[in-house]
């Protein structure tokens, strides 16, 4: 890693600057999603603050879903950050019933079909290259796993939230990861959830790589259609279930 500098920590209000000055080093370094942060003695250092502070700011950044910490690996980012961002921790309600369900598929109804929309318009060739890489890697766990392809999922939405060119789209959606999560771990029982949302993955990208933003929408839509099937049909069948 290079060299870098930061310059001390003056003031009160030191888990705020702590956390403006790393946000500061992290673009000064250009670190992107991925990348491994200095280690609380480094950082601690160079602000001229405890180890416990600069821990402190830390896990800030974890509960916003900024960073993420790997036992015995050290302190990875997850998404962009910058000096004037705001940090704005999420309580949600959210819960593994249909209804709790229901809610949270109406907001990643609206961001996921917008980020489709405005990628379509921004992203380059490289972001589109990526974008078609995700794909590829989850539509082969797909098939070599019975579709048991969660986490490649997750990465192929996450290409698209970052090629959106709002970098708020991917932070929102990193501070709602366990909640969005449930979605790939069979909710309301249904063995088979999200297997019907699996030939959208392609379209959405196609529609991309043709920077055709409406058409994207539109498909992004439907993948959202197919996730809202399976959440009556499992909701029908518990229902059926406590019938009997």
């Amino acid at each position: 890693m290079t060299e870098f500098s930061l310059p001390p920590i003056q003031t009160t209000a030191r888990d705020d600057a702590v956390l403006k000055a790393l946000a500061g080093f992290v673009m000064q370094e250009a670190l992107r999603p991925g990348q491994r942060l200095p280690t609380e003695r480094i950082l601690a250092e160079r602000l001229k603050v405890s180890r416990n502070t600069v821990r402190e700011a830390l896990t800030r950044w974890e509960g916003l879903g900024l960073v993420e910490r790997r036992q015995g690996s050290g302190t990875y980012l997850k998404a962009a950050v910058s000096p004037d961002m705001l940090h704005m921790p999420l309580t949600l309600a959210g819960g593994n019933d249909f209804t709790g369900l229901m809610r949270t598929l109406e907001i990643r109804r609206a961001l996921e079909a917008e980020a489709a929309a405005l990628c379509a318009i921004r992203a380059g060739k490289a972001e589109i290259a990526e974008i078609g890489r995700k794909l590829d890697l989850m539509e082969e766990a797909f098939h070599s796993r019975a579709g048991m392809s969660a986490e490649e999922d997750w990465e192929f939405h996450q290409a698209v939230y970052r090629a959106s060119g709002n970098p708020l789209f991917e932070q929102i959606i990193a501070a709602m990861h366990e909640l969005f999560h449930r979605f790939w771990e069979h909710p309301l029982g249904v063995r088979d959830f999200g297997h019907a949302s699996f030939p959208y993955h392609r379209t959405i990208y196609e529609r991309i790589a043709a920077h055709d933003p409406d058409g994207a929408r539109a498909e992004a839509l439907k993948l959202i259609a197919t996730v809202e099937d399976d959440l009556k049909r499992g909701a029908a069948n518990l229902k059926l279930s406590d019938l009997k």
